[in-house]
């Protein structure tokens, strides 16, 4: 059923109907057309066009409406309505007949479109968000892991000047902090509500468009109707952020490309992130950054046809605008995409620091050093550098760096060169000389590394705690977050243990069980129950291990979580735990359990607090407390994956 027949004799043919309907892209955006629908109920209830118990109803069947969507949204697209915005308004008439037919009074497709697509977006928006924040704490955490790695710094592909391999990460922090600043501005600018803007002109009736706004969750209402129903600026506002972050990821991404090829072989790619050949069996791709990079191309090329679709329109709505939400979508999903890859490939990636090493101190990258010690022997900057060249000419003749030249062949340049000149030639010498704001010195690494940790948890409280609607960004930002954890953990080398590693977890059960932090576990128990084994490694050594141990369908208790003592706070008992929680939840296990001594540590994992006593007795029998410990002191936490009434379908 079109909502639009009146004025026409006969029916539109099936070719322009499907080139017409866009229900099978802005189905999406059911839930916000629902939520749109209930506050304009509100609007036309608050001047009379509907009564109490008319509003009543309608919004209880828009919310069953709501609930139907949420648990099944594909089933909108068996449908033959034109769009979301009619198959909402068929649904509703089906429920509450004549009634249903009122909703739209004083509302036009144009500012409904326009609403729905910037609730998505503001929703959307904060998922982004905590990606961009997450992936900057993934490459700060491999800044940390690698402050002290020497690596080449390049100008045109050439070896120009050591840096730390923390530094180059904290080069892509700053990248994506430009992002965060970029997206949250365009999430500040699409804050203002279109709804009760009508077709062009506005609505007839005296509908207090702010408090309707604010209803929505939106900072305020649009000043001008004509511009809210035809503004897409949101859309390209977004477009270019995920662009221009793209562009970053890609350059990030090429990077990672080169310092894992043969010739340079600074990294190694995670098995995770890289495939193989199916000709050269000793081939390994790093087809996760290929990847990032040729879906770049992508994402610009929904910007450009979004701006090249706005560019001549006139006002205010024209059906060109259609055109807005199936190139967005797609960008946006691949930005997402994309940035939660690079974490995965930054967790697990790993440097060969004796070759960033022996790059570094190859190519002459130590020249400038001996330029800048000249010139502390007051020679002019411009005669040091044409002396350092000759003296670089010199050592390529001889095939050696210049730290290696002796004195009297360096003096033969310059007799203001002193024995002291060695000092200065040295890696560690030219690393930390630059201490000034930004520089590459270990002590700035660090100072960068506090305050950009500081900037992200305010960044994730402004979005969360303060944002409008932040019971939706709540939910969503939980899921993501959970999507993140679990891929992060895959990538911290954890694995499913192997025969091989019981004596190392037992080693490991044995030491806390003797400190009294866990029950012991016997050398046959674990060879018995090695299948439920996960175990941490750090550099190839075993240094953690967890169990997961299945009572009955749908539950499961998480045990003998530990991690050799000189391996504390490296992440790697998180990453255990969220091995096994994003194992649970591939075999749709529907909650995990815990009793533990330090809850404050499982509630950072997104553990709550139950009642021990809700426990079957099977449970408190086979866990014990420990005779070290004050059985008051233990505590009962679960981590429900799935909900109950969500697993039994």
């Amino acid at each position: 059923m079109a909502l639009w027949g009146g004025r026409f004799k006969g029916q539109a043919s099936l070719q322009f109907k499907k080139f017409n309907d866009s229900l099978p892209v802005d189905y999406r955006m059911a839930v916000q057309d629902i939520v749109g629908s209930i506050a304009w109920a509100g609007a036309i209830h608050s001047v009379g066009i509907i009564n109490e118990s008319e509003l009543a109803k309608l919004t209880a069947a828009l919310n069953e409406l709501k609930t139907s969507v949420e648990q099944n949204p594909q089933q909108i697209l068996s449908s033959d309505a034109e769009d979301i915005h009619s198959w909402v308004e068929i649904q509703l008439i089906e429920k509450t007949g004549d009634l249903g037919k009122k909703l739209h009074t004083g509302r036009s497709r144009n500012d409904q479109v326009a609403t729905d697509l910037k609730l998505w977006c503001k929703e959307t928006g904060g998922e982004l968000l905590f990606a961009l924040v997450s992936l900057q704490q993934a490459m700060m955490g491999l800044a940390e892991r690698e402050k002290d790695t020497v690596l080449p710094g390049y100008t045109h592909l050439q070896r120009a000047q050591p840096v730390t391999f923390g530094h180059w990460c904290l080069a892509y922090v700053e990248m994506f902090n430009r992002d965060i600043g970029r997206l949250k501005d365009a999430l500040y600018r699409l804050d203002v509500s279109p709804l009760g803007s009508g077709a062009l002109a506005g609505t007839a009736y005296p509908i207090d468009r702010n408090t309707l706004a604010q209803n929505l969750g939106f900072r305020t209402a649009t000043m001008n109707s004509l511009d809210a129903v035809s503004d897409r600026d949101h859309v390209i506002e977004l477009l270019a952020t995920a662009s221009i972050s793209m562009m970053h990821l890609s350059r990030f991404a090429e990077d990672l490309i080169f310092y894992n090829s043969g010739e340079a072989g600074f990294v190694e790619m995670s098995d995770l992130v890289s495939s193989g050949s199916s000709l050269m069996p000793q081939k390994k791709n790093p087809d996760a950054c290929e990847l990032i990079r040729g879906k770049t191309g992508r994402v610009f090329g929904a910007l450009t046809g979004m701006l090249t679709t706005m560019k001549a329109l006139a006002l205010a709505y024209n059906k060109d605008m259609q055109e807005d939400k199936e190139g967005l979508f797609d960008a946006l999903e691949t930005w997402q995409e994309c940035m939660e890859m690079a974490v995965l490939v930054a967790d697990g990636l790993t440097v060969n620091r004796s070759r960033t090493l022996a790059a570094a101190q190859q190519g002459y990258a130590n020249a400038t050093e001996l330029a800048d010690y000249l010139v502390s022997k007051d020679i002019p900057f411009r005669e040091a550098h044409h002396i350092v060249g000759e003296v670089v000419l010199a050592a390529i003749d001889k095939g050696s760096p210049l730290e290696d030249l002796t004195l009297t062949q360096l003096q033969s340049f310059s007799d203001r060169i002193e024995q002291d000149v060695y000092q200065h030639l040295s890696i560690e010498s030219t690393l930390d000389k630059r201490e000034a704001l930004g520089g590459t010195s270990r002590v700035q690494v660090q100072k960068a590394l506090d305050n950009i940790q500081s900037g992200n948890r305010e960044i994730l409280n402004e979005q969360v705690v303060g944002a409008p609607g932040k019971e939706q960004v709540k939910v969503a930002l939980k899921q993501v977050k959970q999507r993140l954890n679990a891929q992060r953990a895959a990538a911290m080398s954890v694995r499913r243990a192997r025969m091989s590693d019981v004596d190392h977890i037992f080693n490991l059960t044995r030491y806390w069980a003797d400190k009294g932090e866990i029950l012991p576990r016997s050398r046959d128990n674990i060879i018995h129950d090695i299948q439920n084994f996960v175990v941490a490694e750090i550099d190839g050594t075993v240094v953690g291990c967890a169990s997961l141990y299945i009572y009955q369908t749908g539950l499961a208790e998480i045990r003998s979580v530990v991690i050799d003592k000189d391996a504390h706070r490296q992440g790697q008992g998180q990453a255990l735990v969220q091995y096994l929680l994003g194992f649970a939840h591939q075999i749709e296990l529907q909650k995990i359990i815990v009793l533990t001594y330090i809850p404050q540590y499982f509630a950072k994992l997104g553990f709550s607090l139950i009642e021990k006593s809700s426990l079957a007795d099977n449970i408190i029998e086979d866990s014990e407390p420990s005779p070290y410990k004050d059985p008051a002191d233990e505590v009962a936490m679960e981590y429900v994956l799935f909900p109950l009434t969500s697993a039994a379908k």
